[in-house]
């Protein structure tokens, strides 16, 4: 009875403490509006975002230049990734395009060109 009692205990016990804690490490996926035009600036924008802290997959969809970023929010934030792409030369939702980072893009990667 002593044993049955203490083995029921303790996993209450156990279970209370499990279902206190939160995860670790939460994942989440975010999708950013872009001004990307080619698979130039799709390879340079997946490439250089996957080494960005926290980010755990990113794939770009050319025909609607939708971003889509899984990160962990224990390692980063929507704002902190905005701003890595807009870092690397593009509009990012409505953070703008680094003017500097801008300049260097090829000029294929450039707004106002048409998609090929």
């Amino acid at each position: 009875m002593f044993k049955t009692t203490f083995l029921l205990l303790f996993l209450a016990a156990v279970t209370q403490f499990s279902m206190a804690r939160e995860p670790l490490s939460k994942e989440k996926e975010i999708k950013i509006q872009t001004s990307a035009v080619c698979g130039m600036c799709k390879e340079k924008i997946e490439s250089n975002m996957a080494f960005e802290k926290g980010v755990k997959s990113v794939e770009l969809d050319e025909d609607t230049k939708v971003l889509s970023i899984v990160y962990k929010t224990s390692k980063t934030t929507p704002e902190k990734l905005r701003k890595a792409v807009s870092e690397l030369g593009y509009d990012a939702d409505d953070v703008d395009a680094d003017p500097v980072a801008y300049e260097k893009l090829p000029p294929c990667c450039k707004k106002g060109v048409d998609p090929h």
